[in-house]
């Protein structure tokens, strides 16, 4: 009997275009990411996120991410892509990330991270954090490089929800959720030709393989196994 007893949830980041929203939608992705970064090759002006909000499905979250921008950038942005969440990666803290009134993500570097970095100290700095981006690259440093995530690296106490991001493509992401059993998966890389420019194949493989991981198998006496009609 194929059950899916967990749906890894997917976001698509650094959307430049409204066709490639527009696919992500009909993929069945759950979020796209709109790039208001300073210094990102996806970054995208406030004014430009109108267009790319309007090209989005129903029932599809449009993620607005920021490294270190002003509290007026961050209005700003807020007004015209209208986002139903927010993502930063910079040196913000708590107070700043929440005092827009919409839930938001923070952004963690596990690359070459604190031995001692865990769970409960990521929710006692960030206790308003709806969860956490875990990505590949080295603290303090910009996200969207492409660095492969270390699994290993991520804190075993995790009780929000975090999603995996960090050099993720269609082939590594099976093997990665399998490994890490992450809420979501991040991808912006892994699905370009070249940055802000997604290409079609690479998302609906990435999705088909996101799918595949999840979908497992409940045989007699209860015991689990991947799926093989899904398996290949």
């Amino acid at each position: 009997m194929k059950r899916a007893l967990f749906r890894t949830r997917i976001k698509f980041c650094g959307l430049t275009r409204a066709g490639d929203v527009r696919l992500a939608g009909e993929l069945g992705v759950d979020a796209i990411g709109l790039i208001f970064a300073p210094g990102s090759p996806r970054r995208i002006e406030p004014e430009a996120a109108r267009a790319l909000r309007e090209a989005l499905a129903p029932l599809v979250d449009a993620v607005a991410l920021f490294r270190d921008n002003s509290a007026g950038e961050v209005r700003d942005a807020i007004a015209l892509a209208r986002p139903t969440l927010l993502q930063f990666h910079g040196s913000e803290d708590d107070a700043f990330c929440r005092r827009f009134g919409l839930p938001y993500l923070k952004g963690i570097g596990l690359k070459g991270a604190d031995a001692g970095l865990n769970g409960r100290m990521l929710h006692a700095r960030y206790p308003h954090a709806a969860g956490f981006v875990l990505d590949g690259h080295a603290p303090g440093e910009p996200g969207g490089s492409g660095e492969r995530v270390d699994i290993a690296a991520i804190p075993g106490d995790m009780s929000k929800p975090y999603v995996l991001a960090g050099g993720l493509s269609a082939d590594n992401v099976y093997a990665a959720v399998r490994a890490a059993s992450p809420w979501g998966v991040d991808v912006a890389s892994g699905i370009e030709l070249e940055p802000g420019i997604k290409d079609g194949a690479l998302m609906r493989r990435f999705v088909e393989e996101v799918r595949r991981a999840d979908c497992i198998e409940l045989g007699e006496n209860g015991v689990i196994g991947e799926c093989e009609a899904c398996g290949r």
